[in-house]
């Protein structure tokens, strides 16, 4: 008899204990459900309606849009043909693609050797490195303009070599910029490994290319594709090294974006509807490349943490 009461006594305790209950979820909620859900809304407004109108002003004609016209009175996908001719975006992606790609997979690769050897090998200078790598993301990009152009000139005045105009020379300019953040994300993550399956590969023979190759690689793509992905960001994104150091034939995606704006400034209604439909397709790589890798984006940018 008493043990059937202290059955049914400890049996909602039971309930709230075991994973997956409705009342586990009902404790582990903060906010109510009707405030979660206009909270969730609002948000989904924030992010989609500027994208929304993007898209419908890309479109719309250029009087439309300079009119003030959210809803298009006509809908032509005109301007998503002239972009290629008015904007020269064809060799902006074709260059971008090349130097953003480059620099993601090298700066990742990199980072993964860079990382095993800080994280699992102590020696002299390993702390400062460590320091010196959290210290230059503090470095703003504009103080480095200048120096890296003179630095590039003189190689070609004193070495022969012509780096500025070129794609592999902002492809070295990404490189050193991504580098260290690769590095530092690698080093958070490979620090949550368990140290124990190194030492198991090792007493099997394994050598310390073996272990990196065949232990610590596969089990650290979350973090090699988060690496990667913030380095093929730098260089799809950026404008102030790809402004100063290409040519006509070697300029990114978001240089001809920012001349073909330029050009219109001063005129009597710019191209609205080009500008637009040329913003969409150069943001599309980076999306799919999100949705793609995003499984591995919550695993990569959460390692760590606890530690």
């Amino acid at each position: 008899m008493s043990a059937t009461i202290a059955g049914r006594r400890s049996a909602p305790t039971a309930d709230v204990d075991r994973p997956g209950s409705h009342r586990q979820h009902e404790v582990l909620r903060l906010l109510p459900g009707p405030l979660l859900v206009i909270i969730l809304v609002f948000l989904g407004a924030l992010v989609l309606i500027p994208v929304l109108y993007i898209f419908l002003a890309s479109v719309n004609s250029d009087i439309g849009v300079a009119n003030g016209e959210f809803w298009p009175s006509s809908v032509t996908f005109e301007n998503y043909s002239k972009i290629w001719t008015s904007v020269g975006l064809a060799t902006g992606l074709t260059n971008s693609v090349l130097v953003a790609g480059s620099t993601a997979v090298v700066s990742a690769a990199l980072s993964v050797s860079t990382a095993f050897v800080l994280v699992r090998y102590s020696f002299r200078g390993r702390l400062s490195i460590l320091r010196g790598l959290l210290a230059l993301q503090s470095v703003p990009g504009t103080l480095m303009v200048l120096p890296v152009f003179v630095l590039f000139s003189s190689a070609a005045t004193y070495l022969g070599i012509q780096v500025i105009g070129t794609q592999w020379g902002l492809f070295v300019t990404y490189l050193t910029f991504a580098m260290p953040f690769s590095t530092w994300v690698m080093v958070t993550y490979l620090r949550g490994l368990p140290k124990e399956l190194e030492e198991a590969a090792k007493i099997d023979g394994a050598s310390n290319l073996g272990v990196l190759f065949r232990i610590v690689l596969p089990l650290s793509w979350p973090g090699i594709v988060v690496s990667g992905i913030f380095a093929f960001l730098l260089g799809w994104n950026d404008v102030l090294f790809a402004s100063v150091m290409t040519r006509p034939e070697s300029q990114t995606a978001a240089v001809a974006l920012q001349i073909f704006g330029a050009s219109q400034e001063g005129g009597a209604i710019p191209y609205y509807g080009q500008m637009m439909a040329a913003a969409l397709v150069c943001a599309a790589p980076v999306v799919i490349l999100y949705l793609i890798f995003q499984r591995y984006l919550v695993g990569g940018l959460t390692a760590g943490g606890v530690k």
